[in-house]
Formats: structure tokens, C-alpha cells, sequence
């Protein structure tokens, strides 16, 4: 079940979001903090294991009601599957890794938000999400090993 502990910490913020208060959201937001970068699927299973029977299209209709209000920001990685984490309205990008999935967020390369800023363009740009790819430094290494070269 969800503690006290949690519900004060996101009330305010669904209220100015213009959001009604309910037990599936406040799951749905303490899960986020606690799950970095959580894909759906755990976030059902964690709004679930805390409050008991909830349906999926209800936790799914949160994630996007959340996203929309910016109190949840989206993050695509490869077109398939979506990972959330909590909209701190910072400026920072991500890497994921190619071979484990690892999502990793990386602090903006230059200046502030968006810190890329396409040249010639007519309209006012506000943002900009940035995914690098790659091996992490774990992958690297298993790549490195005798094991990793001798096997498909």
C-alpha cells in the first residue's frame, strides 16, 4: 500500500497541474522516483503490488495524464518503449546502451536549456531531447573478455 509518507509529496504538485488526486497517480509518481527511467510495464506491476487491484488502461491513462502536465517526462530510446522518470525541468539528455538497455542520464552538453539549437529554423525552439547511444563501460569490458569474442 502506499505510505502517508508519499501522498503529501505529490498533492500539491497534481493540484497546480490541474489534476484531481488519486491513490493510482500518487502510486504512479512515488514509483517513477523510486524506478529511474521505469518502463510501463514495471510501473504497473509496482502501482499494482502497492495498491491492489488496478487496471492497466487506468495506470497507462495516469502515465499520460502525468506526461501531458509535465510532472512526468517521456523518454524514447529506440521507437518501441517508452521509460518515464520525474519531470525535474532540468537540462539534461540520456545514453542507452545497445546492448543491455542501460538508459543513463548525461548532463547537457553546452550551456542551457535547450543547448542545441538548430540553425535556420522559423520558429521558437524550447527544447531539445537527445539520446546518445552506445556500450556502457560494463558492456565494453564484457566485449573486451576472451568469453565475449568466442561467443555469437
Amino acid at each position: 500500500m502506499l505510505s502517508h509518507e508519499d501522498a503529501p509529496q505529490y498533492e500539491d504538485d497534481l493540484r497546480a497541474a490541474g489534476l484531481r488526486v488519486t491513490a493510482p497517480r500518487l502510486a504512479t509518481l512515488a514509483v517513477v522516483e523510486e524506478h529511474h527511467h521505469a518502463d510501463a510495464d514495471l510501473v504497473v506491476s509496482e502501482v499494482r503490488r502497492r495498491l491492489g487491484s488496478v487496471s492497466k488502461q487506468a495506470i497507462y491513462d495516469g502515465l499520460g495524464a502525468l506526461s501531458d502536465a509535465s510532472l512526468l517526462r517521456k523518454v524514447n530510446v529506440d521507437g518501441r518503449r517508452t521509460r518515464y522518470e520525474l519531470n525535474r525541468h532540468d537540462n539534461h539528455h540520456h545514453f542507452a546502451c545497445r546492448r543491455c538497455g542501460r538508459l543513463e542520464d548525461v548532463p547537457c552538453a553546452v550551456g542551457s536549456a535547450p543547448c542545441i539549437v538548430p540553425s535556420d529554423v522559423p520558429f521558437s525552439v524550447e527544447g531539445a531531447d537527445v539520446v546518445y547511444r552506445g556500450l556502457c563501460a560494463a558492456c565494453l569490458r564484457a566485449e573486451a573478455t576472451p568469453e565475449a569474442i568466442a561467443s555469437p
